[in-house]
């Protein structure tokens, strides 16, 4: 599907002369699923991404490309965004209609998902990296390398076959090849420069400690957990010291709402082992300053018991006092008050228990 606005987008994207100091490769790529369901019925998702970051989203109904950020245009003008959403909407059913041709010639049986994902990387100073991959029903199929479409070894026959259709298309792969190794990254240094004041932001992570579900008889999970940070790249890890505990466990990096990222990094370890241990965190918010957490300072499960306990012995003698009271003076004023707080020195006495 995307192969069809390739010209067009080679056209609209001004060129750039602005230059972005990268400090680590950053990419901006488009996505776009297609799921036929049958010959008349097919959903479309697409959206763009800057890194880790959505900038861009077609809705499936009206077609319209949302701008997720005043920044998401770029270095376009109005009109040049007029006229590539023009384009957009006037051919889409012609993008849908050479699917259901390649799916006629190729035999592919409905209901089928297709995934593209085009874009580009560029890396301090380096030359920019394009790539274009598309798959068929979530496994690889094909991937465009060095001006030419190449099979995945999991597409099987039907990515050799697509492959051989595509590279027969010469103007096509030269449009793709200039898109990948010119359009993309000039659009992408665009981007950057719009946004860096957004892209550039960055937030501290805030970090607590926690014990999960114990592994096993004798043992421990320590849970290290590390949210609200920005950007995403973040370093983690159970400490004894100066050396990194080998069995520490990271769990996937799930995004919060407002955009930061959270983290939990587990280890299990011996009941006995955990005293010294700690959670180092780095990110770049934080300059030097890692954050640690140390295992002993949180664990003030000692200090609880304790305190239970003495809450324990102090009702149970509370209990007992009155009940003292009650049979000393049955005819005395106190008499009503401990007939009224009877009940509730019962439940004491058993909480005591």
């Amino acid at each position: 599907m995307l192969f069809l606005f390739l010209p067009l987008l080679a056209a609209l994207l001004p060129g750039s002369d602005n230059k972005v100091g990268l400090e680590e490769p950053v990419s901006f790529q488009v996505t776009q699923t297609l799921c036929f369901y049958n010959r008349s019925c097919v959903h479309s998702l697409g959206s763009g991404w800057l890194g880790d970051l959505e900038t861009h989203r077609r809705e499936d109904v009206s077609g319209t490309i949302v701008y997720l950020w005043p920044w998401s245009r770029g270095n376009f003008s109005n009109k040049e965004l007029t006229e590539f959403e023009t384009f957009f909407h006037s051919y889409y059913s012609r993008y849908i209609m050479e699917i259901h041709n390649f799916a006629r010639q190729l035999k592919y049986e409905y209901p089928f998902v297709l995934q593209y994902d085009v874009g580009c990387e560029l890396h301090s100073g380096k030359a920019s990296v394009g790539f274009l991959r598309k798959a068929y029903q979530g496994t690889d199929l094909l991937s465009f390398q060095n001006k030419s479409w190449v099979p995945s070894p999991q597409g099987g026959s039907r990515a050799k076959d697509v492959c051989r259709l595509l590279n027969l298309l010469v103007g096509l792969t030269e449009t793709v090849h200039r898109i990948l190794s010119d359009t993309c990254p000039r659009f992408l240094l665009g981007l950057l420069d719009a946004g860096k004041a957004d892209i550039q932001q960055k937030v501290k992570p805030e970090a607590w400690l926690s014990s999960g579900p114990s592994p096993g008889p004798g043992r421990l999970l320590l849970v290290c957990h590390v949210s609200g940070f920005y950007p995403k790249p973040v370093w983690v890890m159970w400490m004894r010291g100066d050396q990194e505990q080998p069995r520490t466990q990271p769990r996937d990096l799930l995004p919060n709402a407002d955009r930061t990222w959270y983290l939990r990094v587990t280890l299990d370890v011996a009941a006995g082992e955990a005293s010294g241990l700690s959670c180092r965190v780095k990110h770049s918010s934080l300059g030097d300053q890692d954050i640690i957490l140390h295992w002993d300072h949180h664990n003030p499960t000692g200090f609880i018991f304790l305190a239970v306990i003495m809450l324990v012995a102090l009702l149970a003698g509370l209990a007992f006092w009155l009940r003292k009271c009650w049979y000393s003076h049955l005819h005395s004023p106190l008499h009503y008050v401990l007939l009224t707080l009877y009940p509730l020195l019962q439940l004491f006495k058993s909480f005591s228990h």
